[in-house]
């Protein structure tokens, strides 16, 4: 094997760049040409891609989103779309492929490895749901920047006596939304893997109110069927049920376009290097991440289509520590 290539798809994640980083140089380091593909599966496709030196991937380590580019593309869920990028890759030489990606990505990668092509997947996304890793690439950021915004909503909270309604990424799944409202020490969570009735949540809020409490915290995934718009409306229908005046916060893509924490550039480094070294001891067809604090594989047919389950016993521990 001489020629590799690597891509990034789906959404951005802050990691992501630390990602590339480290198949490239660990990629150099091993004898092998490391091509960039821009937009994701599209320039797969349409053999967008150049050669990665040690030097074009410095600097990027510290920054958020992926500066090789991500994109939708419908052409690659079909059969032929496939087969051209494989023909593509074939053309320029190259032997095997990077994908670093979440859930929709990885199942890209099953796709291309089903057809014979070398690929190795690594975990990243934000939402955390992927089968066969502990923790994703892009998590850590994402759930720091929703505290940083609970604890400064928290702050003008106080000061006003309302509470706040902050709604994070998470269409899924609601890791994110979990991890923050514990850390920041929410009065109720709401996520989409346990749905809770407007009218209960009125009721934890008005506990709180009826406590003394001086404000009050709900985090929401988005994905969640009570989401932010759901909970404001009932809430304006319904003006006594909580006691508080109050106010909505919608994260959307500010999570995204962190700057990747120490964790998370951590991660990425082992992660990308991980793939590499999977690709070279003769691993096709598995996804790079991190169990135990251990780089491991699993393959991707055990992840293709499948998203994690979320452990339920933290929901019951963010509401013990609302009390």
């Amino acid at each position: 094997m001489n020629k590799i290539a690597v891509l990034t798809s789906g959404g951005d994640a802050p990691g992501m760049n630390a990602a590339i980083r480290a198949v490239v140089r660990t990629g150099i380091s091993a004898g092998l040409d490391v091509y960039g593909v821009r937009n994701g599966y599209d320039g797969l496709i349409r053999g967008q891609w150049g050669y990665l030196s040690r030097r074009d991937v410095g600097g990027i380590l510290h920054t958020g989103g992926t500066f090789l580019g991500s994109a939708r593309c419908e052409e690659f869920y079909t059969l032929e779309g496939r087969q051209r990028a494989i023909e593509q890759m074939n053309a320029q030489g190259i032997e095997a492929l990077v994908v670093i990606g979440g859930n929709g990505s990885q199942t890209g990668s099953y796709e291309l490895h089903k057809m014979g092509f070398p690929v190795v997947g690594v975990a990243s996304t934000i939402d955390n749901d992927l089968v066969g890793t502990d923790i994703t690439i892009g998590v850590d950021s994402a759930i720091n920047v929703a505290l940083e915004a609970i604890d400064r909503l928290k702050t003008t909270a106080a000061s006003h006596g309302r509470a706040f309604l902050l709604e994070t990424m998470g269409r899924k799944c609601g890791y994110v939304a979990l991890m923050a409202g514990i850390a920041g020490g929410a009065e109720v969570v709401v996520i989409p893997e346990q749905e809770i009735p407007p009218e209960e949540v009125a009721r934890e809020v008005r506990a709180a109110y009826d406590r003394g409490k001086s404000h009050a915290l709900i985090v929401v995934a988005e994905g969640a069927k009570n989401n932010a718009r759901r909970l404001d409306e009932h809430f304006a229908a319904h003006p006594d049920a909580i006691g508080y005046d109050l106010r909505v916060t919608i994260l959307g893509h500010v999570q995204r376009g962190a700057d990747p924490t120490a964790s998370d550039r951590l991660l990425a480094t082992r992660l990308g290097e991980g793939a590499v070294r999977a690709l070279v001891d003769g691993q096709r067809g598995v996804l790079v991440g991190l169990r135990g604090n251990r780089v491991t594989t699993t393959p991707l047919e055990e992840v293709a289509g499948r998203q994690k389950v979320i452990d339920l016993e933290l929901l019951e521990l963010a509401r013990i520590m609302a009390k």
